[in-house]
């Protein structure tokens, strides 16, 4: 079967002794030199092992930075995404798109089949990175842009983590566009929506925030219910223009119904109002909530429904099935990817109905 002809195939080639460091310490943040072969260009990269707890898995993760050339199809490094919990493989792709139909920035993902000195190691989410180059490729402002890396990044003074007074209120992210300067914007950010008096919050959190961004991203998070969404799984842009923060999803496999081991999620488990200290001074203020509350009537009757959903899944379904056939940790279980859509289907129908029910308590 000639898979190239469904979805592109990316070939590494790796050094034998490198392959064999690379597997040797999973943890290592150093990258190891390896050739790209993609859409007929043989590329010089630098490959590493990315995320945190997916390193343990079968199926490894991969971020591999261009080299030689440095930038490729506008950008200098990408995520290759095992999706290796995710039954579906595609609601990351799912989500992102689906953040995007609703108004906010969201990276760019398509389905790739990698094979490394040869051997198939299946399909594949190729994921845009959220930099410089995002920024470029949409036309936007240049801006400091921060990852959250872990549950620190809860917009709170208090640490998610030991629920102690956070030591540095930068806990939780990581630069990936900026400087040292850029970190105290992010820090001043924090600190003042913890300590705003309610009856200044409204005017004063639009002059940090990009609140209707915000309301949107939230909206996005709420629907797909991804529970780890609120203090964590995002990024930051702060835009060199305006000044504004705007948050932007990541790492969405946790979604449309299952949980972070692909287990089964009650449609009902994340609350109409989310988490978050920033998410729930917003809710306080009657212009947000009713803003929030009337982002959300609308994606139930545009975004957020089996007519507009269904042949999007469907049609990620049909591409990437004959490639799945092939990929050695998911031919096996074939079936189990075949039954998904109909899971996904039966979430969106519940997980609507839920929220529907819930809008009461935002007026």
């Amino acid at each position: 079967m000639d898979i190239s002809a469904e979805i592109p195939v990316y070939q590494v080639f790796i050094h034998p002794m490198d392959l064999k460091e690379l597997k040797r310490d999973i943890w290592c943040e150093d990258p190891l030199p390896a050739q790209l072969k993609a859409e007929g260009k043989r590329l010089e990269i630098d490959i590493r092992y990315r995320g945190s707890h997916i390193r343990d898995f079968k199926k490894k993760s991969y971020q591999a930075t261009f080299y030689k050339p440095p930038v490729f199809k506008g950008s200098k490094d990408i995520h290759l995404n095992a999706e290796y919990k995710d039954p579906s493989m595609i609601r990351n792709k799912l989500s992102f798109d689906f953040f995007t139909e609703l108004g906010c920035l969201a990276p760019r993902s398509r389905h790739i089949f990698l094979k490394i000195n040869g051997k198939a190691e299946g399909v594949y989410l190729e994921i845009e990175s959220v930099d410089e180059n995002f920024l470029k490729k949409r036309g936007l402002p240049e801006g400091a842009i921060f990852y959250a890396v872990d549950g620190d990044a809860n917009f709170s003074l208090m640490s998610d983590l030991d629920k102690e007074t956070k030591k540095s209120l930068f806990l939780g992210y990581e630069r990936k566009v900026g400087n040292d300067q850029d970190n105290f914007p992010l820090e001043q950010m924090i600190y003042k929506l913890n300590t705003i008096p309610n009856n200044e919050f409204e005017r004063e959190i639009s002059q940090l925030v990009n609140v209707d961004k915000y309301l949107k991203w939230m909206a996005g998070v709420i629907l797909t219910q991804n529970y780890d969404g609120f203090v964590h799984n995002y990024s930051l842009y702060k835009s060199g223009e305006t000044g504004l923060f705007e948050v932007l999803p990541w790492d969405y496999d946790a979604t449309w119904g299952r949980d972070v081991n692909g287990k089964y999620m009650s449609a009902e488990y994340v609350r109409i109002e989310g988490f978050n200290t920033l998410t729930a001074r917003l809710l306080y203020v009657d212009n947000f909530r009713k803003k929030y509350k009337n982002i959300l009537g609308s994606a139930l009757e545009n975004q957020f429904t089996i007519d507009n959903l269904k042949p999007k899944v469907e049609a990620l379904y049909n591409h990437i099935r004959p490639a799945v056939l092939l990929d050695p940790y998911r031919k096996d279980k074939i079936d189990h990817f075949d039954r998904e859509p109909e899971f996904i289907f039966s979430f969106i129908e519940k997980r609507s109905a839920y929220i529907k029910n819930q809008l009461g308590k935002l007026d």
